[in-house]
């Protein structure tokens, strides 16, 4: 069974961090290129960051460059996105997604407020 399991989310103030994980299993997480997507309410989903399969490529939404970074181990079958300098604009339910295949995960809320 294929499950994306999201974790590390909560409440934080602005200009704090968070770091998220993404727990893959029931397929072979290596081979596949990972994106994390956050949605705000009444908002579209949004792509935030992706990253190749072994890690060697990384892209980002504009709006989080030089503060999200994303990783990944293949050993242990888990992306991460570390996230600093968070802003109430940050907050949203953040997705992990294998693009192809097509698994999501379940989503993690971030809420970023004083």
């Amino acid at each position: 069974q294929v499950q994306l399991v999201e974790s590390g989310g909560g409440l934080v103030q602005p200009g704090g961090s968070l770091r998220l994980s993404c727990a893959a299993s029931g397929f072979t997480f290596s081979r596949y290129a990972m994106r994390w997507y956050r949605q705000a309410p009444g908002k579209e989903r949004q792509m935030v960051a992706a990253i190749t399969t072994a890690g060697g490529s990384k892209n980002y939404a504009d709006s989080v460059k030089g503060r999200f970074t994303i990783s990944r181990d293949n050993a242990k079958n888990t992306m991460y996105l570390q996230m600093n300098n968070l802003k109430p604009d940050d907050t949203a339910v953040y997705y992990c997604n294998a693009p192809s295949p097509g698994y999501w995960g379940q989503g993690t809320q971030v809420t970023v407020s004083s």
